[in-house]
């Protein structure tokens, strides 16, 4: 019996793959397999280095550890899609590919059974295929906008070990946590949304553990206080409590005029 192997994973499909005669269908699954392979090659990937797998309707690609994780998630985040969508700008409507695609890792046990028809096996790349069939994926594609032909998602492996560091060109706030039932249980994914950090796919605020929106710190006031944001040239601030409207108290510094960056005031105090 083999032994289980560290692999990176990396599973696409094709949206609604079913429409179409066959000939389209074959264009379609064409250009699917030009376009993982463009981006593989992006990142340094070698052929010796990866073991490609054919799902009719998608691909599964099996890539040696050795191979950096950011350098395959820089490539897919910024290789593949205008590839995709200078394809797809210039294709007949019925022939346009839109993929749905994962980034995992784990151990997976690869086999050959008679015949030479190879496999491979292992509930890291198990929940991988669960990720790729999962609702919140699906719904993200869908309500992508002309022109967006992807939607990517990383499994928490990948987004704890890589995403979260920030490495060069890769933003962990461009990235919103989901979970999604599957069939061994629920399933934490991260799904790349840039724009939309600290949103949970799946539905309310981000859950606990995820990693929660960053935000400039307001800038302090001279006195020790915070604020909040003050003019840059000229205008007013309060500094303090204040009630009622018209009429009311205000408790705390009012200034008008700038105040600059030293602490000193430009303007009079009321």
């Amino acid at each position: 019996m083999s032994e289980p192997v560290h692999r990176t994973i990396l599973l696409a499909d094709i949206e609604k793959s079913g429409q179409g005669d066959d000939v389209v269908q074959q264009v379609r699954r064409d250009q699917m397999y030009e376009t993982v392979q463009s981006a593989l090659e992006a990142a340094g990937v070698r052929p010796a280095d990866t073991r490609l797998e054919d799902r009719g309707d998608g691909v599964m690609a099996l890539i040696q550890p050795h191979v950096p994780k950011t350098a395959l998630l820089r490539a897919l985040l910024t290789q593949l899609p205008p590839r995709l969508y200078d394809y797809n700008r210039l294709a007949a409507h019925s022939a346009r590919v839109r993929l749905r695609m994962v980034l995992a890792a784990g151990e997976v046990t690869l086999h050959t059974v008679p015949g030479g028809v190879e496999g491979a096996v292992g509930w890291d790349l198990n929940q991988a295929y669960r990720l790729l069939d999962c609702d919140p994926l699906r719904r993200a594609l869908a309500q992508r906008e002309e022109g967006e032909d992807v939607a990517l998602c990383v499994s928490d492996a990948v987004y704890q070990g890589v995403v979260r560091h920030e490495h060069h060109g890769i933003r962990r706030d461009a990235f919103r946590p989901f979970t999604a039932e599957g069939k061994e249980g629920q399933l934490r994914g991260w799904l790349y949304e840039p724009g939309r950090a600290g949103q949970d796919v799946s539905g309310g605020n981000t859950e606990a553990g995820a990693e929660p929106e960053r935000r400039a710190p307001r800038p302090a006031h001279p006195s020790g206080g915070n604020p909040g944001p003050r003019p840059a040239h000229g205008g007013a601030y309060v500094a303090g409590d204040q009630y009622g409207v018209a009429g009311g108290t205000v408790n705390g510094d009012v200034v008008f005029g700038e105040v600059l960056g030293d602490g000193r005031r430009r303007g009079a105090r009321p």
